[in-house]
């Protein structure tokens, strides 16, 4: 996500709740859709479903319980729409598991290797999709769980993106989960600027190329 931005108005009465099965496509496209440091990624890699199908897409198939959307409410009973989600894991390392032995096979099948490497953009994350051990960060013990954030630019700057966090931190600590971590994009630095307001600080394996951040889950 792009951070917080100045306080502006909006119409629609937005909302948090628990992630349905029915919001699952829109969830793939709020992360295409925030995909490239915090913009539109659409058309960027071989496959538009790339990016959803290793940051979104596993998370609400193996933890539904922990995937919170902003949904647009409709008073005429119309399917309210997605705007933004944080979606987590409890335990990254039986996440990781899980990734190898359910969701890499269907993975590889989705993404041939040979559309992977026809354009270069596709290439790393591609390679992201089949290798689940990224995620086994040095500070995982204390760090067990991590989050993925995104909102769409309408829903910026609304105090959502705190609220987001607020949720799957008191979700974490209602479990006994004492960490999580989370990485970022280096080109997004108001990211990290949104992740230092909120109280986030830099792991000792973070990395310039590759900042990753931590914070208990409770106060």
């Amino acid at each position: 996500m792009s951070g917080a931005e100045p306080e502006a108005s909006v119409a629609f009465a937005p909302i948090i709740r628990l992630y349905r099965p029915a919001d699952r496509d829109q969830v793939a496209e709020v992360c295409l859709k925030t995909a490239a440091s915090g913009g539109d990624a659409t058309g960027k890699y071989f496959d538009d479903l790339l990016m959803p199908d290793v940051f979104a897409l596993p998370y609400v198939e193996y933890a539904p319980d922990l995937a919170f959307v902003v949904a647009e409410t409709t008073a005429d009973g119309r399917p309210d729409r997605v705007l933004g989600y944080c979606i987590g894991v409890a335990d990254t390392a039986d996440f990781i598991d899980w990734w190898t032995r359910e969701w890499t096979p269907g993975f590889a099948a989705r993404h041939p290797l040979a559309d992977a490497v026809a354009r270069p953009f596709g290439q790393g994350i591609f390679d992201f999709g089949l290798d689940p051990e990224r995620m086994r960060i040095a500070e995982l013990a204390d760090y067990p769980a991590h989050l993925h954030i995104d909102l769409l630019p309408e829903l910026q700057g609304l105090g959502f993106g705190r609220k987001l966090i607020d949720t799957m931190r008191a979700a974490l600590a209602a479990r006994g989960v004492p960490a999580l971590h989370l990485g970022v994009d280096p080109r997004n630095t108001g990211a990290r600027a949104f992740y230092e307001r909120l109280g986030f600080h830099e792991l000792p394996s973070s990395t310039p190329t590759a900042p990753l951040y931590g914070i208990a889950t409770s106060d």
